[in-house]
């Protein structure tokens, strides 16, 4: 299927915008045949997706299959789920079931929605539209809660920083430095993470509440999946770390403690900033860390993991190493997105170089003038402004908070107006509808904090 992409990336040419195929599809024949998706979790809350697909036939099956498969697989990293019901597509059903399955092509999602997110089988089936049942995607009851003494913090690959609240009021703040990762005695992640909150508690009178945002995903404050713990077994994950925080709630005498995903804890900051709502917010860092608030201005139980879901709908694109999978938000909005690029601009790093390292180069290269490093930062702007329209198919957006450590310095500024540049050209009405924004000094240094301390609400805060 041919795909006109209008303004194509510097350095990547061949790059196939998820969202101008999607369309393609759709409109090059009478997509007609509705069909619904719903994606079900064990805590009874269900997600429904509706499109359509061209009436079937021996000539379009194989387009039709890609195009749900696509679709299902960003659903399951936006949304989450461990059931899925098909109404609709009767004849493609089973193909999908295959194709996720331990031995399909996604064996990796099976295993991840499946043994690691929920606990349980990742299913796929086909049912009646009478069967498709009502969509229920709770909101959760989080954020804004500023009254009282409170502790926010926030736990990342080589820092963990936190912060004391008084009544929304930062009064002290701190980062130390960790390292994480390849640590296999979980008392070090424990400790670490309470002799944090410890520093933080003698700055406040008493402690009322506390938030965290920590990168990975988590489940009603259950630790699911955080690479945080990569190095401890998986025995000591089961009997120390998958209830860490119940654990730490407990030392502090059972006060309101709540911790989600640092992206849903981003958005949240940039959405209280801003006194805005539908906010998408994207950090660009070790990877691609996303989260939402919804426009009524809650936070929702979806994983929001775009890092892993599809962008770029080539046959040959680029692999993440994790998944396995091609054409992932990763490799196009992180530090490796930067790496990736780098040789296709000329710039040439020593073998086994660090990704943040090689970011550092870039930016240095950048402030310079050098146009090689400029390349870089246009062609990551190109694939933002498609994938923001990409996204816009999924999510009702009006701000995307745009930061993490690939936009810092100039280079941000290039993305941004090339996105930009994107979604006017090729997407008018989006471009009238969503703004792209970047924090202000004082978000960057205490919007996360606060945002994560106003999680938990304390007797009749509202």
């Amino acid at each position: 299927m041919i795909v006109e992409v209008s303004i194509k990336p510097e350095l990547d040419p061949e790059f196939v915008p998820a969202v101008l195929w999607n369309r393609a599809y759709l409109q090059q024949a009478d997509a007609s045949v509705e069909v619904s998706i719903a994606l079900l979790r064990p805590d009874e809350t269900c997600s429904i997706f509706k499109t359509a697909i061209r009436p079937l036939t021996e000539d379009n099956e194989e387009l039709t299959l890609h195009y749900l498969e696509r679709i299902l697989k960003f659903l399951l990293w936006q949304r989450g789920g461990c059931k899925v019901l098909f109404a609709g597509c009767d004849g493609l059903t089973e193909k999908l079931a295959a194709i996720y399955s331990p031995g399909g092509e996604r064996a990796f999602d099976h295993a991840f929605f499946g043994e690691q997110i929920y606990l349980q089988p990742l299913e796929i089936h086909t049912c009646s539209f009478g069967e498709i049942p009502a969509a229920n995607e709770a909101s959760m009851p989080l954020g804004r809660h500023l009254d009282g003494c409170r502790i926010g913090f926030d736990l990342g690959g080589s820092d963990r920083k936190c912060a004391a609240v008084i009544d929304g009021e930062v009064v002290f703040s701190e980062e130390m430095e960790w390292n994480p990762y390849f640590e296999n005695d979980p008392n070090y992640h424990i400790e670490g993470i309470n002799d944090t909150l410890q520093r933080a508690a003698s700055h406040l009178p008493r402690v009322d509440a506390v938030g965290g945002s920590s990168a990975g995903i988590y489940v009603n404050n259950e630790v699911r999946v955080a690479s945080l713990f990569r190095g401890v077994t998986s025995a000591d994950f089961e009997s120390k770390v998958r209830r860490i925080f119940f654990d730490l709630k407990e030392r502090w005498g059972n006060i309101p403690f709540d911790v989600v995903n640092d992206g849903e804890v981003t958005a949240l900051a940039g959405s209280m900033s801003m006194n805005e709502n539908a906010v998408l917010g994207l950090a660009m860092g070790t990877s691609e860390a996303v989260g939402y608030v919804t426009p009524c201005g809650t936070i929702t139980p979806m994983l929001n993991e775009l890092a892993f879901a599809p962008v770029d709908y080539r046959e040959d694109g680029p692999v993440d190493e994790w998944s396995g999978d091609i054409g992932c938000g990763v490799q196009y909005f992180s530090q490796q997105a930067v790496a990736r690029l780098a040789p296709l601009a000329g710039i040439d790093f020593p073998e086994g170089m660090p990704f943040p390292e090689q970011l550092v180069e870039v930016q240095k290269r950048m402030a310079e003038g050098d146009e090689r490093a400029a390349k870089i930062y246009s062609t990551i702007g190109t694939y933002l402004g498609y994938s923001i329209a990409h996204y816009a198919d999924f999510y009702e957006i009006r701000k995307v908070l745009l930061l993490g450590r690939v936009t810092s310095g100039q280079g941000g500024a290039v993305i941004v107006e090339k996105a930009n540049e994107v979604l006017a050209a090729e997407f008018p009405v989006l471009a009238e509808r969503i703004e792209i924004v970047t924090p202000n000094e004082k978000d960057k240094r205490h919007g996360q904090a606060v945002a994560a301390a106003s999680l938990p609400m304390v007797g009749k805060s509202k």
